[in-house]
């Protein structure tokens, strides 16, 4: 197990001019995984692969927090990654004469912070079946590392823009990459030929500027987006909308199936605009839609 520490800054409530820094412990633990590539049910995908347990960007809103639930150890989400150090070996082993689409990856980031270390996302990049179709999402710039590998591989990368807004995402997405440097990682990995999407979510409600996320990257291959997932991050959310965006708290209680087929609308509009094919994974009634321009 290793030890690292971030500081978070907060504001006293009795004091509001004094300054307080609260250390938070992240753990690192090295495990070893049965499996790694395994069967999921994700829309257009035949295989998910996740190199590591747990998350450093501390996304407020993430839905994988859910496994918070299952670990004997009771680190809150974002203070803990587990790190799969024989992933790269099983995925020799686990990926041979497979075909079909593996994504990259679902309940962690593959390029967080501690990957920049344990190199376990590029070594599975290098080690995979080149049969398998590759298709990789993430919030980090450091993609950019392995352009070598997966303009060698049949594969497609993504970064993650919920907001237009620095400030809102600083909000939600405390530790990860700028919008700026994601916008930027897109664009290069376009210049390098490589398939590129942009995919929005989750949508906040009132929050995500779709069209002004689309326009920014319009240079990229597809749009994907994905709606709010309430059920297990919803206290921490409306924490946040309390203290920041009180005038949407009444608005967040009472989201409905209305909101999201107007925000669909909207997709279809933005991207009929920009001629740029779109998919759209809504949770509700399990909504799936691919509409290519």
């Amino acid at each position: 197990m290793r030890c690292r520490t971030k500081a978070r800054n907060l504001k006293c409530n009795i004091c509001p001019n004094t300054k307080l820094y609260v250390v938070v412990v992240m753990k690192i633990y090295e495990v070893q995984a049965k499996r790694v590539l395994n069967p999921t049910t994700v829309p257009k995908a035949d295989y998910v692969i996740n190199p590591y347990v747990g998350c450093q960007h501390a996304c407020i809103y993430c839905y994988a927090r859910f496994i918070c639930r299952w670990r004997k150890k009771k680190e809150k989400w974002g203070e803990f990654v587990e790190v799969k150090i024989n992933a790269p070996q099983l995925i020799k082993f686990e990926s041979r004469g497979k075909t079909g689409r593996a994504i990259i990856s679902t309940v962690c980031d593959a390029y967080q912070p501690v990957e920049k270390k344990y190199k376990i996302t590029r070594k599975i990049l290098q080690n995979i079946n080149k049969s398998l179709e590759i298709s990789v999402l993430t919030k980090s710039d450091l993609i950019l590392r392995d352009i070598d590998i997966l303009k060698d591989l049949n594969a497609e990368s993504g970064l993650s823009i919920s907001f237009a807004d620095e400030s809102v995402k600083k909000l939600f997405e405390p530790n990860s990459p700028s919008v700026e440097r994601r916008i930027d990682a897109l664009k290069t990995l376009a210049d390098e030929g490589i398939r590129t999407f942009v995919f929005i979510g989750p949508i906040m409600p009132y929050l995500t500027d779709m069209e002004e996320i689309m326009k920014e990257v319009s240079f990229v291959d597809m749009f994907r987006f994905e709606d709010l997932n309430l059920k297990v991050s919803k206290a921490q959310i409306l924490s946040i909308i309390r203290e920041h965006f009180p005038e949407l708290e009444s608005k967040y209680r009472k989201l409905n199936e209305e909101f999201w087929k107007d925000e669909i609308k909207k997709i279809f509009r933005y991207s009929e605009i920009l001629k740029k094919p779109v998919e759209i994974y809504f949770k509700r009634k399990n909504y799936y839609y691919p509409k290519r321009w």
